[in-house]
């Protein structure tokens, strides 16, 4: 690792900062509400000496929250969550122009990988902010030493969550975890409209391929599913969701998509995405089936939704056709095409959520650290919702930069509200 005035990293060139300055004040005036919360933290120092170490994907809006944690006094470490999300510009611009320790570099092997989270692992965090769950995983695998120290943590994505409940379920979970991702302010927006723009945006960049009159198959219709499904239709799409949970699958017929399984879709889809946070969704017995020309996209957290030994196995030859578009020949001619080596799309091949909805994310991160500071040592080891004064908060804090006023109860509704005996 490197130093710069003493700050450590590990980025792909310093001399790309000044580009990435640019790119991160561009993203900031997108991003209201974490500028308020940064002008309250700069006055109130509420992280004051507090160490936190964060897992993210090293982009423009990650950078604007960094900034907000530092406004507030925390002493940061900045590790990328996936090897394909790093813009290495933004990685530069942290380092060179505000001092945060960053180790990330675009396109880093698995190694590396590990090693940049050992490296902000270094920074002995009270408060971890994960991406995933890379780094809170490291710490209960590698670094136990660090479980003395830290307070508690957040979770982005839903990936992750999954991954904590599960360890909480085992009693394996050493500290609490706030769940981010099902902030209503959080999920209901980032993944909806943020993870349906940015996927359509990331394959539109690596394709160029015209959706009107295609077969989109989605498969999962979480949040993200159900935003994906929703953008692909807009721009033309024949739109197939597959899922195996009997209320979202209802959801989407009555949303107007067909349902089928995967088995069904992978005979006349022309593009497929998937959005579940499970492994091997479209495997080898799907390939079989699949139309010359199809196209494999994920928009998961990890790049194990599509099955990617299997379609190494199957294919008698591959070759780089576009930057983000590795074509498979298989054995009777069909090729098939995996975008991003099958890590997230919108990251791989574009820039990821618009700043605008990462802004009410990043809000609940930065005020959630803030909470954990306050009360975590109160909190037993386990997976908590984000509080509902914070969710509120963030809410009403977006619409006021929107210049968007709304009701508020009369006294007279209130007690009605809260009242058995008025009835019809």
């Amino acid at each position: 690792m490197n130093e710069v005035s003493a700050v450590k990293y590990d980025v792909k060139d310093l001399s790309l900062a000044e580009e990435g300055k640019l790119r991160i004040e561009w993203a900031e005036r997108q991003m209201p509400v974490l500028r308020l919360i940064r002008e309250r933290f700069e006055k109130e120092k509420p992280l004051e000496g507090v160490r936190i170490s964060a897992c993210l994907h090293v982009t423009t809006e990650t950078a604007n929250l960094m900034l907000t944690l530092k406004a507030g006094g925390a002493q940061l470490a900045l590790c990328a969550s996936n090897p394909l999300s790093t813009q290495d510009d933004v990685a530069a611009c942290l380092v060179k122009e505000y001092g945060i320790p960053v180790f990330a570099v675009r396109g880093e092997d698995k190694q590396t990988y590990y090693e940049h989270l050992h490296a902000a692992l270094d920074n002995r965090p009270q408060v971890t902010l994960d991406d995933g769950g890379d780094l809170v995983s490291t710490i209960h695998k590698e670094r136990q030493e660090l479980l003395e120290v830290v307070v508690g943590g957040t979770e982005e994505t839903t990936t992750g969550v999954i991954r904590f409940r599960s360890m909480a379920e085992q009693g394996v979970l050493r500290y609490p975890i706030i769940s981010v991702n099902d902030a209503n302010t959080k999920h209901m927006f980032d993944n909806r409209y943020g993870t349906g723009q940015s996927t359509i945006d990331g394959i539109l960049r690596a394709t160029n391929v015209l959706l009107a009159g295609k077969n989109f198959v989605v498969a999962g219709y979480g949040w993200c599913g159900r935003g994906v499904a929703m953008r692909a239709h807009g721009m033309g799409a024949n739109v197939i969701v597959t899922e195996t949970d009997p209320l979202k699958a209802l959801e989407a017929v009555m949303d107007g998509y067909r349902v089928m399984p995967m088995s069904e879709a992978a005979k006349v889809g022309d593009i497929f995405v998937t959005v579940t946070g499970d492994i091997n969704v479209i495997r080898e017995e799907h390939f079989r089936l699949m139309k010359d020309g199809a196209i494999l996209a994920n928009s998961g957290h990890f790049n194990v939704e599509i099955e990617i030994p299997a379609l190494e196995r199957l294919a008698k030859s591959k070759r780089r056709i576009r930057e983000h578009v590795d074509e498979y020949v298989l054995e009777d001619g069909r090729r098939l095409y995996l975008l991003g080596e099958g890590r997230l799309i919108n990251l791989a091949a574009a820039e990821g959520h618009p700043a605008s909805v990462m802004d009410m994310s990043f809000a609940n991160q930065a005020l959630c650290a803030e909470y954990i500071v306050k009360e975590g040592r109160k909190l037993e080891p386990g997976v908590y919702p984000v509080p509902e004064h914070i969710d509120r908060e963030v809410a009403r804090l977006k619409l006021q930069s929107m210049g968007v006023s709304i009701d508020t109860l009369t006294e007279e509704q209130r007690k009605y509200l809260s009242s058995w005996e008025m009835g019809t």
